[in-house]
């Protein structure tokens, strides 16, 4: 439970209902909260309880324009749980409400998005009004769970304003957690207006929000008007960021007068970068001003810029490594995706968050386009675990302990025992038995198919360490989703996903343990999971329904607690069977 500052109000109007309704609301501050929830900065404990994108100490290092528009906060977002029907949110800014050219729902407003159990992601629709205070409210909000516990959210906030404070309201007795930034490192991106969100409708809309959904990961906006200079200060700071990687967008400001400095200060820039970091460093190319299908001049304006960006790349991709490159074909932008010849419309915004999704994926996950299934997170089980909050702590605890051995599955996994530390465990003193002396990783989640256990070692349960074996427990929660052929296809393909990862690893894939009322379905789909690894050496089939079972084939109900999940004498026959193969 988080500590998140909590205000009764009694009675409390909601926005855009009726005078006659009123509620008892509960208002929280992310401000006060103890997980500093505040999403999208690249140095949020040292920035501390500011709405801003860089820590204070920057001020002393950048220069005037870019630490006052780093105060806007284009790019950050607060994540929470709630089961709430409706949601307020109530906020003041510190600048004016609009632009001529982008509306006060993209400069000043903020926008929400939710996700399911399953992992999809659905926009809220508001009544807002803007005054002193500006207050935004979501009514009549329903939900498809497995579950009575809600939905997680994502609250982006002002593209071209500060925040001097905000706070978050639901009906009393609703469910309301804040959600801690994830340890999960992030794309960090350097730009210009077009980056900070210059001219979206709304925050959603801002190309870097769009990225963020669709990688389903965190991305830093540093995004600054007119500011994106290849400042040497600046590529000083983002060589502190422990990133995914980099995008350096920053040609529509390096126009004119500027083209004679790009090569300098981005080779300078670079340099400095690979001096800190080994991550992918993506350049991207001056994305063209629509306007130059009708005026010749404009073309060449951004066409020079690029001519220096790519002599850069190539000069350099030797020595700095792991470059890659954006161009203004893959862009595509179409006619109208820019209001004014220069910033985007949501129609460009979308069709940059396009190009660079597919970009950036082919970097960061080359195999996802080999995978039959849709990678994605899940919050099925949210009354006994939350998956989130388990995914961060793998992730730090494989970061010091270098697990040997990691068991990856469902619930049977989960709650079995080791660590991380699951409450709920059942059968730990079997599991510290079976791995005396062995430094194990449990990678089970409750409720797990085949799709999230795909998303948890795209994003990086399986990086930072070199494991000697691994054990996998997939697909039961399939069974009733997907066919045997594509619970195959589909545990086929994770296997090759995690051998890429770990190809120094020795797989042992555990044939789906039988289960009430599947037991001859699950003989004939283990059959042909048996094939699908003939001839593959580096994987080892293992078939542990025999001491499950009972000669008539069914399972041995005193080895389980629901028909599903192993009891403690089960687990003690999943061990049993196991120990030849861990030693």
């Amino acid at each position: 439970m988080n500590t998140a500052l909590k205000f009764a109000v009694l009675p409390v109007l909601f926005f855009g209902q009726s005078l006659g309704m009123v509620a008892q609301t509960d208002w929280y501050n992310p401000m006060v909260d103890s997980l500093l929830p505040i999403h999208g900065r690249a140095w949020n404990t040292e920035t501390g309880k500011y709405y801003q994108r860089l820590p204070q100490r920057a001020k002393e290092l950048v220069r005037k324009p870019v630490w006052n528009l780093s105060l806007q906060t284009a790019g950050l977002y607060v994540k929470f749980y709630t089961n709430a029907p409706n949601i307020q949110v109530k906020y003041q800014v510190t600048g004016g409400y609009s632009l001529p050219h982008m509306p006060a729902t993209g400069v000043s407003g903020v926008d929400l998005y939710t996700m399911d159990c399953n992992g999809k992601q659905y926009w809220c629709a508001a009544n807002y009004q803007f005054g002193d205070t500006v207050r935004y409210t979501y009514n009549n909000l329903t939900y498809h769970n497995t579950h009575d516990k809600g939905n997680e959210f994502t609250l982006y906030l002002p593209l071209y304003n500060g925040v001097k404070s905000l706070q978050i309201g639901v009906p009393e007795g609703s469910r309301f957690d804040f959600v801690r930034p994830s340890v999960e490192k992030p794309v960090v991106v350097y730009g210009t207006s077009i980056a900070q969100g210059a001219c979206a409708s709304r925050p959603g809309m801002a190309w870097t929000n769009i990225l963020q959904r669709k990688l389903d990961m965190p991305v830093v906006n540093l995004g600054f008007s007119g500011n994106g200079q290849l400042d040497e200060e600046f590529f000083r700071l983002l060589a502190e960021v422990d990133a995914a990687m980099y995008v350096i967008d920053c040609m529509p400001n390096m126009t004119g007068d500027r083209v004679a400095l790009i090569r300098p200060r981005l080779e300078n820039g670079l340099r400095i970068l690979r001096s800190k970091s080994k991550a992918p460093v993506l350049l991207v190319e001056h994305d063209g001003y629509m306007g130059f299908y009708a005026s010749d001049k404009r073309g060449e304006d951004f066409r020079q810029t690029n001519e220096q960006l790519r002599a850069v790349y190539d000069s350099m991709k030797d020595e700095v490594g792991n470059l890659h490159y954006l161009t203004f074909d893959e862009l595509a932008l179409s006619m109208d995706s820019q209001v004014d010849g220069v910033h985007a419309t949501d129609l460009g915004m979308q069709q940059y968050a396009d190009a660079y999704y597919k970009k950036i994926a082919g970097i960061l996950f080359p195999e996802q386009n080999r995978l039959s299934f849709v990678p994605s997170r899940q919050h099925r089980d949210s009354f006994t675990y939350q998956w989130a909050k388990r995914h961060d702590e793998i992730l730090e605890y494989n970061a010091t302990a270098q697990p040997e051995i990691v068991m990856l599955g469902n619930s049977i996994t989960h709650f079995w025992g080791g660590l991380p530390y699951e409450k709920r465990r059942v059968a730990d003193d079997v599991w510290q038995k079976l791995f005396k002396g062995k430094s194990v990783v449990n990678l089970g989640y409750g409720w797990d198919r085949i799709e999230n256990i795909q998303w948890r070692v795209l994003h990086g349960e399986l990086d930072g360490f070199r494991a000697q074996k691994i054990f996998m427990m997939l697909g039961t929660n399939n069974l009733d989703m997907n066919t045997d052929e594509q619970i195959i296809q589909g545990i086929k393909e994770t296997v090759a996903l995690i051998a890429r990862k770990q190809p120094q690893a020795k797989l042992y894939v555990v044939k789906i343990l039988p289960r009430r009322n599947y037991e001859q379905r699950l003989v004939t789909l283990n059959a042909g999971l048996e094939q699908a690894f003939v001839g593959n050496a580096s994987v080892q089939v293992l078939d542990l329904s025999e001491t499950l079972t009972g000669k008539d084939g069914k399972i041995n109900e005193k080895l389980f607690s629901d028909g599903l999940h192993p009891n403690h004498e089960g687990y003690k026959r999943i061990a049993n069977e196991l120990k030849p193969y861990v030693k």
